[in-house]
């Protein structure tokens, strides 16, 4: 399996599509455009915009989309957008292609973080197993890295559509101010997620008998770092701590004794807020497991480039990595 230079990667979410070009083995990453999801009708139309700003036309495209994918395919979550890898080839004319779930690239990335990239919550030290890596973006993604044959193998999921319970006083006042929607229940990526933010804020508004002032998570970001010791920033502290509970659900369901790494566009924003005593009581908080727990390492990746940098490196290296290309490949 090749995939011809020059590379053109593309990591496609619900809000954002950002691309970056490999112009050949070994070359350094080009930074390309960011682009919004919502302003293209499809993958095709962002790929032509794309193409217009750069000197060399690619010939292969990685890319990573947020939604179950089934072979060549993916219908996305939380945008209006179904690409089909075998159509997009074709009318971008390109020599081959590979898509991968958005999480799916994450837990690939973890192979290829540097130092500078990351930041331990509590102690982080690298340790043989499986490894789980968890985001919180337009909705909440997690997916699993495990080495098969010295290879390695990631276990996408759709863990962020896990039914997710309150646990105490206070979470149970307020999760029956929960905004569900169409959905009729509370997910994970209900209240662990950028929008989901801004549900459990005004939960927590409608339970204490109060109205919010903010409109939009961006808003609550912006006032809770305005006013640290204000209800946004209480929020904000909550949802580190659901997150830990969270995260340590999933390390105990894939025993990823290897650590647990979160990302996505929410968490760095607002790891002000994260108590890391807290977190980590939250996170071990899992009798009769509590001593499995406090091995497992956390730690959080504040640079962007990482999932950039694994797609890359598949390119560069596609024989390290066990993909089925022959199911997966466009072409």
């Amino acid at each position: 399996m090749q995939f011809p230079f020059p590379v053109l990667i593309c990591d496609i979410g619900g809000t954002n599509a950002r691309f970056a070009l490999v112009p050949a083995p070994g070359a350094p990453l080009e930074a390309g455009p960011h682009l919004k999801t919502k302003d293209f009708p499809g993958l095709e139309d962002a790929l032509a915009a794309v193409f217009e700003g750069l000197d060399i036309r690619p010939r292969s495209l990685i890319a990573c989309a947020a939604g179950p994918v089934g072979g060549r395919a993916v219908k996305m979550t939380n945008a209006d957008w179904t690409i089909d890898g075998a159509e997009v080839a074709a009318t971008a004319g390109l020599d081959q292609g590979l898509l991968l779930n958005d999480f799916e690239a994450q837990a690939f990335s973890l192979s290829v973080l540097e130092p500078a990239w990351v930041r331990a919550i509590g102690a982080f030290a690298p340790t043989p197993g499986t490894q789980l890596i968890m985001g919180l973006g337009t909705g909440l993604g997690a997916a699993a890295l495990l080495e098969i044959e010295s290879r390695r193998f990631a276990l996408a999921s759709e863990a962020g559509h896990m039914g997710f319970g309150p646990l105490g006083a206070e979470e149970t006042a307020l999760w029956p101010h929960l905004d569900t929607g169409s959905i009729g229940r509370v997910q994970a990526e209900t209240i662990l997620s950028g929008p989901g933010i801004m549900r459990l804020h005004l939960a927590r508004c409608m339970a204490a008998g109060e109205e919010s002032v903010e409109s939009s998570e961006i808003e609550l970001i912006e006032r809770a770092y305005a006013q640290p010791g204000g209800e946004e920033a209480a929020t904000l502290r909550l949802c580190w701590a659901l997150t830990a509970r969270f995260a340590g659900d999933l390390a105990l369901a894939f025993l990823a004794k290897g650590g647990v790494t979160f990302s996505g566009g929410i968490l760095p924003r607002i790891v002000e807020f994260c108590d890391r005593q807290k977190f980590r009581a939250a996170f071990e908080n899992k009798a009769p497991y509590g001593e499995m727990m406090r091995a497992i390492g956390t730690r959080l990746i504040i640079s962007e480039d990482a999932v950039l940098s694994s797609m890359a490196a598949i390119a560069i290296a596609p024989q390290n990595y066990a993909i089925d290309y022959a199911k997966r490949a466009w072409r």
